[in-house]
């Protein structure tokens, strides 16, 4: 009788980096409360992107593993009583390979759209920008204008596959390391950034062209990613 195996999920690459991390504070048997060198020379020395060691960084945060002090640096943590997990367990997509694509993405929906949208498809984003303003106002943080933003967009393109794709990507920000950056790096200006982003989009859509359409969409994407992950 055969045995089903269930197949081995792929390693993230932020997985892989927190796990040479563990190795390295493993070999160096470096103390709790001990500051891990400085995220430049803690790259170089694994050879990886700064982005890529955040994000492996921050799930050594999840794990209890590091704390990360902003301003100060990364710390060793005293193990508790439990056994700090011996690999880093899959926290969600990447961030960074995330908004790579979604740009790649929304960067084909916001061309389509821009063929397509009419005057009351203009009306209905611009009013979704206004009730963004208005939560930033009340001191809120406007994550379900900013989905409704880009999936009503998406809408435009005419293609369903595109819209689905569209909120699925922007659903995975809720995963336990997308929210962990979240926590530590959105704030009433990173938002203000982001709406006037969308307004940029908005006046591209409005003059009918969708080369700076796709221009403003990546743009608002990379900028994203700076602020979120790679600041």
């Amino acid at each position: 009788m055969s045995t089903l195996v269930k197949p081995i999920e792929p390693r993230r690459l932020y997985q892989q980096v927190a796990d040479q991390i563990r190795a390295l504070i493993a070999s160096n048997a470096i103390a709790p409360g001990t500051r891990l060198p400085p995220e430049r020379d803690l790259a170089q020395q694994l050879g990886v992107s700064r982005p890529s060691l955040r994000e492996a960084l921050i799930a050594l945060e999840i794990d209890g593993s590091v704390e990360i002090r902003m301003g100060s640096g990364v710390y060793v943590c005293q193990p508790p009583e439990r056994l700090l997990p011996t690999s880093t367990a899959a926290l969600g997509e990447s961030p960074s390979e995330l908004m790579q694509a979604r740009a790649v993405i929304e960067g084909a929906a916001v061309v389509l759209a821009c063929a397509r949208i009419s005057a009351d498809g203009l009306a209905r984003l611009r009013e979704i920008l206004a009730r963004m303003r208005s939560e930033m106002e009340q001191g809120g943080h406007p994550v379900e204008q900013d989905k409704q933003f880009h999936l009503t967009l998406a809408g435009f393109s005419g293609n369903s596959v595109l819209v689905r794709l569209v909120g699925e990507l922007f659903d995975e920000r809720h995963s336990p390391i997308s929210s962990q950056l979240r926590e530590r790096f959105d704030s009433t200006q990173t938002w203000r950034f982001a709406l006037d982003e969308h307004e940029a989009i908005l006046q591209a859509l409005d003059a009918a062209d969708p080369l700076a359409a796709q221009t403003a969409m990546r743009q608002h994407l990379k900028e994203s990613t700076d602020r979120w992950i790679s600041s």
